[in-house]
């Protein structure tokens, strides 16, 4: 016989997930009013603690301000009595009135009167008496002013005096010089205040409150050290947070951790004097353990946890019996629902006494087996047709990825067949492409760059580091400077030949699967000739300033009569040669000026200069012109124009100013104004060209600082000049480290602005 087939456990079913959700909620609930009550009865008690251990430091420091106050005024107005005062007066007589004193106040340990060399001449219970005390602080320092002194053990009177409480005696000092009968000075009245005192005052004030808990004050001086205190901390250092607080004259209350590894609520409060009595800096500190203070709040928090455990029960009693109200109809309801599970086609009629949720779920169930007939249906008719529709997607994709494929083979013969260098670089800098010319450029073939690093195969050592930070501040998303436009850089071929080439580079891709798409051309040819023909620029200009040297000089003494007084016309003709021979200088000393620059020879002397002797240079040396132009120079200096400073190089500045001024002239009508100006800036100094003239035509503007360009065309041009003059200017101002820029309008003239970093 075969076993019968084990029946699977059965499952908790909704009721018991119920009442184990509402016992677990209610646990929770209370868990979470205990820590509620208990943080804030935490912080009420703390609050309340504290403020009460706060109030009975400073009533401590208070009380004892006032008690040394008391016996400061005390000893003050003894040393005026006539009978101290009086050296002719028997010594009987001043020891009944020292004893008479130390009867008022009972702490009085000892009182005496001394003579300026510190012998005792009489004292209270003649203690002492004949005993030099001169090398003692208390003597010492009445003299000196000082009439309090701070907590000590007895000295000479350490064997006269028995201990207080086990204790040896300790002293506070009250001592004033006093004058005899003539006004000079006689000696000194010195008291010494036992410092049971000062236990007696902590006692009054924290013995009533001892009840709540163990509360302890302590006494510390200026110093740190515990004068009063625990028998573990008495004469003890401390350095307490709540200690510098009270340093500090701050009174008040924290919760801190002390030196034994307990915690502690403490109040903290400092004396500070009183009257005429300066005060020895002592601070007050009231502390109670933090186990004790919140003791309270520790058995509210039990109680809180009995009661919550006592609801925890209640309310899964209350569950289970909810719970079964509410599976009750679900239990009915999965019942039917699994006879339609074996194929039954009746319809879920839910009881009426069940509540509406179970009601709307039976509707909801009859309406999704309705829409399930509906949809088999459907879903045999659309079984006929799918394979149908497969083989149609297969044939468009099939069209698709052979277009695809005939893409990049077109794309792959146009690099190949490209008369450039193609090479395609991932972001990481390795190369991911290599085309035919790439091959013949640099000596390597593809299949030897494809996976190695670019800058180990075309770049110069020199230039490798900053070609690996360049690609990873693009990983970073820092951008790059290259990417669509044409560069020229400097790379080396397989046998180390290093070559000039023009690059142009785009990124093609998304995202991490981006790369840079670079085309690259050999201009090591053209790069020969621009030179060869900046040498010969270079040495034509070089020749001809010579003779036109020599012209300007020759025209220059015929203008100033040397050869005599020359004719009307032939004076005439002088001038304009000599203008002409001024300008062809100008054009030359231009041309040589650009080769200089671009050969990176031209010179520069930088020193600290105010700006205003050159600009006012500039502008006596440009009026000539501008009279001949009918055009008004003006200048718009700041009112502190004079400090404006900057380190420069005087004559390539005047040079940068002149070429400003002459193009500010040449395009200005006759009877308008050329104006500079001359201004400070926040850390930079500001000069200005301003002039009236028709302004820039906008489709010029982006070519002003261009080598020979020039506003007017060769054909059409009405106004000299070889277009070098912007250029030279900007490639000055930025050798200074400034910048030049303009403003300009249609109709209402431009402005040129130089900003330069001031000294």
């Amino acid at each position: 016989m075969h076993a019968s087939p084990k029946a699977p456990p059965r499952r908790r079913g909704l009721g018991a997930w119920l009442a184990l959700a509402f016992s677990l909620l209610t646990v929770i609930l209370t868990l979470l009013l205990v820590e509620v009550v208990e943080r804030a009865s935490n912080a009420q008690a703390q609050d309340s603690i504290g403020h009460s251990l706060g109030e009975l430091a400073y009533q401590t420091a208070d009380k004892l301000d006032l008690g040394m106050a008391e016996r400061y005024r005390e000893v003050s107005l003894m040393v005026r009595r006539r009978t101290l005062r009086d050296a002719g007066a028997a010594a009987a007589e001043r020891r009944q009135v020292l004893t008479d004193i130390q009867q008022t106040y009972g702490y009085y340990d000892w009182i005496g009167l001394t003579a300026l060399d510190g012998r005792v001449i009489v004292e209270a219970r003649g203690l002492l008496e004949g005993v030099d005390v001169s090398a003692r602080p208390w003597f010492k320092n009445a003299l000196a002013g000082i009439h309090v002194g701070d907590v000590h053990e007895a000295v000479k009177l350490a064997k006269l005096l028995p201990g207080e409480n086990g204790e040896p005696r300790r002293f506070v000092d009250v001592a004033f010089p006093f004058n005899g009968l003539d006004g000079k000075t006689a000696g000194v009245l010195g008291v010494h205040l036992s410092w049971q005192w000062a236990r007696d005052v902590e006692r009054s004030i924290i013995a009533p409150v001892q009840e709540r808990g163990r509360v302890q004050a302590l006494i510390v001086s200026r110093d740190g050290v515990v004068l009063l205190g625990p028998p573990g901390l008495q004469g003890q250092k401390i350095a307490t947070p709540s200690l510098r607080l009270a340093q500090q004259k701050r009174n008040g209350f924290l919760v801190e951790r002390w030196p034994d590894g307990q915690s502690y609520l403490v109040g903290h409060a400092a004396t500070v004097g009183r009257s005429a009595y300066p005060g020895l800096g002592w601070s007050v500190l009231v502390r109670q353990d933090v186990t004790d203070a919140y003791a309270p709040v520790k058995r509210l928090r039990e109680r809180a946890l009995w009661s919550g455990g006592a609801l925890a029960v209640l309310f899964s009693l209350a569950g289970l019996l909810v719970a079964r109200r509410i599976t009750r109809p679900l239990g009915a309801l999965a019942e039917s629902a699994e006879r339609l599970g074996r194929g039954e086609s009746a319809e879920l009629v839910p009881n009426a006494k069940d509540y509406y949720e179970v009601e709307a779920l039976s509707g909801s169930i009859n309406r999704l087996v309705t829409n399930l007939v509906q949809q088999r249906a459907a879903l045999r008719d659309l079984n006929a047709t799918l394979e149908r529709r497969v083989e149609q997607r297969t044939a468009e994709l099939e069209g698709a990825l052979a277009a695809v494929r005939a893409n990049e083979q077109r794309i792959n013969a146009i690099v190949e067949t490209a008369q450039d260098a193609y090479i395609a670089v991932d972001q990481r800098g390795m190369v991911l492409d290599w085309n035919h010319a790439a091959e013949g450029m640099f000596g390597w073939s593809r299949g030897e760059a494809v996976g190695w690093p670019l800058a180990e195969l075309v770049l110069p050592e020199r230039y490798r580091a900053s070609f690996d930070k360049a690609l990873h501040g693009f990983r970073q998303g820092a951008g790059t400077t290259v990417l669509h436009g044409r560069i020229e850089r400097t790379v080396i071929d397989r046998g180390g030949r290093e070559f000039v080439i023009e690059m142009t580079a785009g990124l093609a891709g998304d995202g991490a699967d981006a790369f840079f798409s670079v085309f690259l051309h050999d201009i090591s040819e053209r790069k020969k000739v621009e030179q060869m023909k900046n040498e010969f620029v270079a040495t034509v200009s070089h020749e001809l300033r010579t003779p036109l040297t020599a012209i300007r000089a020759s025209l220059a003494m015929l203008s100033d009569g040397m050869a005599g007084d020359l004719p009307p016309d032939a004076a005439h003709l002088t001038a304009i040669a000599s203008q002409s021979s001024d300008r062809l200088v100008r054009m030359v000393n231009d041309l040589l000026d650009i080769q200089k620059m671009e050969a990176g020879h031209m010179a520069f002397a930088h020193t600290p200069q105010a700006l205003l002797p050159v600009a006012e240079h500039a502008l006596a040396a440009m009026q000539a012109q501008a009279a001949g132009s009918g055009v008004l120079l003006r200048h718009d200096w700041q009112a502190r124009a004079g400090e404006c400073v900057a380190s420069i190089d005087p004559d390539r500045m005047e040079q940068v100013l002149t070429n400003l001024l002459s193009n500010a002239i040449k395009f200005t009508p006759a009877g308008k104004a050329v104006t500079v100006g001359l201004a400070q800036v926040p850390g930079k100094v500001r000069l200005t060209v301003t002039d009236e003239g028709p302004g820039i035509d906008p489709a010029f503007q982006a070519r002003v600082f261009e080598r020979f360009a020039q506003a007017d065309g060769a054909d059409t041009r009405t106004r000299g000049g070889t277009g070098l003059g912007l250029a030279i200017s900007k490639a000055i101002v930025e050798e200074h480290g400034g910048t030049i820029s303009f403003e300009t309008a249609p109709g209402r003239g431009t402005c040129f602005t130089v900003e330069l970093p001031a000294a």
